[in-house]
């Protein structure tokens, strides 16, 4: 996986300039910085969480996430999102083993008018989190439902807005315990004018354990991403990359992190 960031951060170097001149640049990052877009997308998320444990390893995770929207009618689309967790996760205690496979896949589905409603693109839906980790250590050995719903704003240079779930635990594996936990994704996305397809984000992930002891349910980063759409051989990209310090953690929780992302991008 560390080859992957070398690839993601080589790519962003070289493609950058063709980017640029690309006359669609601009409103194709607008876009990709829309999670429930009107296009077929396929990000490849990379995370590298830095003192994880207690043992203070590295843990690293590849969020592969398609995008798949569905056109109901003329008003309203069905944008679908998955996020397929592949982890690589530190040992835990003393002679334990790196454990490597597939985590609980989360699946999205946003009802979403295809007219912004007073200036404001809208979805809400429901998520389901499928028990589907190969390992006790990778997942929660649970199945989830609960609502999620995502708003944001495209103002000039400026996209912002929020996504936000919570997921309760329907069924356990014996001996696990039950999930109910939130996740919200507040973003603010500036696009320079002066560089077609390049941008600043700030979107970190906060999380919500309702089920762990108390200064134990919160983790909270706080960092920034620089972006850039290109074109190779053709098919457009948005390459992203990003540093994040978690201010507040659970005990056993990541310090730090470093994210990189690959999307590849099929717009109308």
């Amino acid at each position: 996986m560390k080859s992957c960031a070398t690839i993601i951060a080589l790519a962003m170097l070289f493609a950058a300039p063709a980017a640029a001149q690309e006359g669609d640049a601009t409103s194709l990052a607008k876009a990709a910085q829309n999670p429930i877009a009107d296009m077929i997308s396929v990000p490849l998320q990379y995370n590298i969480n830095f003192d994880t444990g207690p043992l203070d390893g590295t843990q690293h995770i590849l969020n592969i996430q398609p995008v798949y929207p569905v056109k109901l009618n003329a008003e309203w689309n069905v944008i679908t999102r998955t996020i397929v967790p592949v982890i690589s996760q530190p040992a835990f205690a003393a002679g334990q083993d790196r454990e490597f496979g597939l985590g609980d896949i989360q699946f999205s589905a946003f009802l979403s008018p295809t007219a912004p409603v007073g200036g404001w693109i809208l979805g809400m839906g429901a998520i389901a989190q499928l028990n589907t980790a190969t390992d006790d250590r990778l997942g929660q050995g649970a199945w989830g439902l609960g609502p999620t719903a995502v708003a944001l704003k495209i103002a000039g240079s400026w996209v912002f807005g929020a996504l936000i779930n919570n997921v309760w635990s329907v069924s356990e594996d014996d001996g696990r315990r039950g999930v109910n936990q939130m996740l919200l994704q507040p973003f603010v996305n500036y696009n320079f004018p002066d560089a077609p397809g390049r941008y600043l984000s700030f979107s970190p992930i906060v999380t919500a354990d309702w089920k762990a002891d108390s200064g134990q349910q919160w983790t909270v980063p706080l960092g920034l991403s620089i972006g850039q759409i290109a074109k190779i051989g053709g098919q457009p990209l948005n390459l992203q990359a990003g540093a994040y310090y978690n201010v507040q953690h659970p005990d056993d929780g990541a310090r730090w992190q470093i994210r990189f992302l690959v999307a590849f991008l099929f717009p109308k």
